[in-house]
């Protein structure tokens, strides 16, 4: 199988073109390796994919649509795993006009580079796009009307484009909510990376909400493993989420999907396993509620778990363990 990973550089794109190659897919990456986090962090992360014969890597932005279109021409990939994005909740608050970039115009190239020329779009969603919804746990068929962040507002809007060209084109399409993504090689802005770097240097560690947040944390491992199950159901993912309004023409190819670990943990629980492993303490400094920040996330896997058979296997306790091991041993990727 020939696949196209979008943001291959990144947390979840590099494990999972790894995973493609070593099960061996051919894989072509795209990455433009943004300064918005440590590029170095990104280099070593598809250092080892750049071993394989496999593995081809090519530098573009995808808000460029005539680069994206001429490697979509040159590549003709039967799958494509959509993962670039501008990410980060917080990061909007400063620099909105990136996520219009990278998440709209982007994705939007993506979209007319797959129609008529790939099998199956995948792309990535996120647990924030629920926002203020109170009815837990969350199910695919929530109402996703109330964001709390811009980042949850383009992820919206990428589902609903991916409806759009399901219904115009015919093009299969999956949308894959992400429930907080943590464990070796993970973003250095997200908390599992800020709060190592802080406790291992001595230095405090910030409590948004006072730590009264809980989150449902997805072990980088299992997320691959249900990102590849979406991938070998292909047509055969079950029962499309949406009908055309006149029927007549049948179901939609279109899905969405939660892939989050069915375990809501509170933030305090979470810094006393990360101490635990790390063997220090932490300072911890209690701050309000930051903007953008939802109070709990808790996936229902349901949906997933009856077509496909995926359940999430890591523990919370195995994944911090593991998470603290490769951050005692890689300090360096630590940094911002």
């Amino acid at each position: 199988m020939k696949v196209l990973v979008t943001g291959s550089a990144g947390f979840i794109g590099a494990a999972v073109a790894g995973a493609l190659v070593r099960r061996g897919d051919e894989v072509l990456g795209i990455d433009d390796f943004n300064p918005y986090y440590n590029p170095l962090m990104k280099h070593a992360r598809i250092a080892p994919l750049k071993q394989s014969p496999l593995y081809n890597h090519v530098s573009i932005d995808i808000a460029d649509s005539v680069s994206v279109e001429s490697i979509f021409a040159g590549f003709e990939p039967d799958v494509v795993v959509h993962l670039a994005a501008q990410a980060g909740v917080r990061h909007a608050l400063t620099d909105p006009y990136s996520y219009g970039r990278s998440n709209l115009i982007g994705f939007l190239n993506i979209l007319e580079s797959s129609k008529n020329r790939t099998q199956h779009l995948l792309y990535a969603s996120s647990s924030s796009v629920y926002g203020l919804n109170q009815s837990l746990p969350f199910v695919e068929s929530d109402p996703v009307f109330r964001p709390t962040s811009l980042y949850a507002a383009t992820k919206i809007a990428n589902e609903a484009m991916a409806h759009a060209y399901s219904s115009n084109f015919d093009l299969r399409t999956t949308g894959m909510r992400f429930f907080t993504v943590y464990g070796p090689w993970g973003r250095p802005d997200m908390m599992p990376i800020k709060f190592a770097r802080s406790i291992l240097a001595d230095q405090p560690i910030e409590l948004f909400n006072s730590g009264n947040h809980s989150r449902d944390f997805t072990y980088i491992d299992d997320v691959v493993d249900g990102v590849l199950s979406i991938i070998d159901g292909g047509s055969s993912l079950g029962v499309p989420d949406v009908v055309k309004a006149d029927d007549e023409q049948g179901a939609l190819p279109y899905s969405i999907f939660n892939i989050g670990g069915e375990n809501p943990v509170h933030l305090l629980e979470f810094v006393d396993l990360l101490e635990h492993q790390l063997g220090k303490a932490a300072v911890k400094v209690f701050v309000p509620r930051q903007l953008g920040d939802m109070s709990e996330t808790h996936a229902s896997n349901e949906k997933l778990r009856n077509i496909t058979g995926w359940n999430p296997r890591i523990s919370i306790e195995e994944g911090v363990r593991r998470f603290a091991e490769w951050a005692l041993c890689n300090v360096e990727y630590l940094q911002p």
